[in-house]
């Protein structure tokens, strides 16, 4: 073996540990809330989140190291990883009691969108340990990834990102690949229904193909929907059936996080046909990136995204950063925040786009009549 390769080490092995501090965000909440009696308290961590991250992004900058082919293997089979994304889990569901049993004591108005906000952004980064859990061929990994769907009630993602996005990504076909020119709010809806009818046509079409109804047992969605409709009920018999309104609200949150990810992922890029009129291979350009070191630590390396669609089953401590993959100009917090805000983002990334492909519109996925209405761009 190389000795340069022998000697590498992991320079972020230290920090993976610190996603676990998503989670447990609530209970910091909780002791500032028991400590002041201020319902204000509750809104640590979406402060901490859409606040000082994006400030910390900053700060820290970027992190472009990748580790040597030689050393993946070994950085793939240690269990030091994956135990990470396991004890996430157990700390997700904890964080949703605590919020359920504090919203049961009435916090007022200010408190309780707090705890709309507080439960719906956990959930939704817990989305990302499903989708990083949800890739792999260890049985019991893909189960932990519908446990972690389940409090937000998006169990299909688990088919439709795997078998829906992955095949159709960058393209117009692709209900989770948002289009230039689109704002967030209007691929909100195009994207929530949308995967969901992909997922349950998947799901269907491979019941069928095995001669079975799409309402059997090992039904992927209908089985990690259970889940939820269990998890539910026996939130609703602990606390009351109030929670059951909290519960909700903390879900459409959640799953709109994913949703608002999904929409700077790819946003405007495009896979070109080739001569035999299929789409090209899905390669680095495809994927926008960011080498922001502290969001790559909470989200276990999404931002490297490129790499995650060119090869799936790698595990985020071997994802690689390239050269050729568009950047971001900012960390998936910051650029989510920006999302929200549909003039500032399309000043900001539509720019980007257009410089992608070299100032031309029709080359990118672009909403119908993107050039006609934008011709300053």
């Amino acid at each position: 073996m190389d000795t340069a390769v022998s000697s590498w080490r992991d320079s972020k092995r230290p920090l993976w540990p610190l996603a676990l501090a998503v989670p447990a965000l609530p209970f910091a909440a909780l002791l500032l809330a028991t400590a002041t009696g201020s319902p204000w308290a509750w809104w640590l961590t979406p402060v901490f989140i859409l606040g000082a991250i994006p400030i910390i992004d900053l700060l820290v900058g970027d992190d472009r190291a990748n580790p040597p082919d030689e050393a993946v293997p070994a950085l793939q089979a240690s269990p030091y990883y994956r135990w990470i994304t396991y004890l996430f889990l157990p700390a997700q569901y904890a964080a949703l009691v605590v919020t359920c049993a504090a919203w049961t004591a009435d916090p007022g108005i200010i408190g309780g969108i707090g705890l709309v906000l507080t439960a719906g952004l956990v959930n939704g980064i817990a989305i990302n340990t499903a989708h990083e859990l949800g890739h792999k061929r260890e049985t019991v990994e893909r189960w932990l990834s519908k446990i972690a769907l389940a409090p937000t009630g998006y169990g299909h993602f688990f088919v439709e990102h795997n078998r829906g996005h992955h095949v159709r990504v960058a393209t117009p076909e692709d209900p989770a690949s948002s289009r230039l020119g689109e704002s967030f709010w209007r691929f909100w809806p195009r994207t929530v229904l949308g995967s969901l009818r992909s997922a349950w046509h998947l799901e269907s079409s491979r019941h069928r193909l095995r001669s079975r109804s799409r309402w059997h047992p090992r039904n992927d969605i209908l089985n990690a929907w259970a889940m939820t409709v269990a998890l539910f009920t026996a939130l609703a018999l602990t606390f009351g059936p109030t929670v059951l309104l909290f519960l909700a609200a903390q879900a459409v949150v959640g799953f709109s996080v994913l949703e608002a990810v999904n929409y700077l992922e790819h946003y405007g890029l495009r896979r070109q046909r080739n001569a035999a009129g299929r789409y090209e291979k899905v390669d680095p350009r495809h994927s926008w990136n960011s080498n922001r070191l502290t969001t790559n630590v909470f989200l276990f390396q999404l931002q490297r995204h490129s790499d995650h669609h060119a090869n799936p089953l790698r595990r985020y401590q071997t994802l690689r950063s390239f050269d050729v993959s568009p950047q971001l100009p900012a960390g998936y917090a910051t650029m989510l925040l920006l999302a929200l805000m549909p003039p500032l983002w399309r000043r900001v990334m539509d720019k980007r786009v257009l410089a992608h492909y070299g100032g031309d519109p029709a080359q990118a996925n672009a909403v119908p009549g993107y050039h006609a209405r934008r011709p300053d761009l």
